[in-house]
């Protein structure tokens, strides 16, 4: 079942803990891509100095945060690598969610393409764990670029949904990668399943 706008237009941090477990869906002309979210990070706007958005910066890069929830906020990092955001809360607060892991459901094979330019079959199990296990890499994978920055989630063509309900632990910790957002890389924004293979990081 395909979430809804009510899902996303809650407090950022809920959205990011009750996202695990979902699966994002990446339609592309009928190929289908989905993986099982397995770890995301909160991003607090205006008040959180890891935030694109802390102090209300308004740039035309972050203006999709600004607008309704339930978009897709994408970005270009080290000039080489994208990054999937949901955006939440309410239009005008300019608020998201980073998904950071993924657990590969459908089109590995396309995925094991897109990342390493080899068959699944060709994949060494190094390979086959970083697929997916890091926002730039879930991005490459899943063909997730900037032309789809803005893309409404409740649409076809990229969205997430709940598959099957499943019982997991979910640690709670700092984020990743924000050494110089002073107090705020300090946060306990991050979020990921106990134990599954696809967390970017464990620390």
């Amino acid at each position: 079942m395909k979430l809804e706008r009510d899902f996303y237009i809650r407090d950022t941090q809920t959205v990011a803990r009750e996202l695990l477990g979902k699966v994002l869906v990446h339609n592309v002309n009928g190929k289908i891509f989905s993986g099982k979210i397995v770890e995301t990070e909160a991003y607090l706007g205006i008040i959180d100095k890891a935030a694109h958005s802390y102090g209300g910066k308004r740039t035309k890069r972050v203006e999709i945060m600004y607008g309704p929830p339930g978009r897709a906020y994408i970005y270009l990092i080290y000039g080489m690598y994208y990054c999937f955001n949901v955006v939440t809360k309410e239009e005008g607060t300019p608020e998201a969610v980073l998904i950071r892991g993924l657990e590969p459901i459908d089109g590995i094979s396309f995925m094991a393409k897109n990342r390493f330019n080899k068959e699944l079959s060709q994949l060494t199990n190094a390979q086959l764990k970083n697929l997916t296990n890091g926002p730039g890499k879930l991005c490459q994978a899943m063909e997730l670029d900037k032309r789809l920055n803005g893309e409404d989630l409740c649409g076809d063509t990229l969205y997430i949904e709940e598959r099957k309900v499943e019982s997991f632990n979910i640690i709670n910790t700092k984020r990743i990668g924000i050494d110089y957002a002073e107090e705020a890389k300090d946060f306990l924004y991050r979020y990921y399943i106990e134990g599954n293979s696809y967390i970017s990081n464990t620390k």
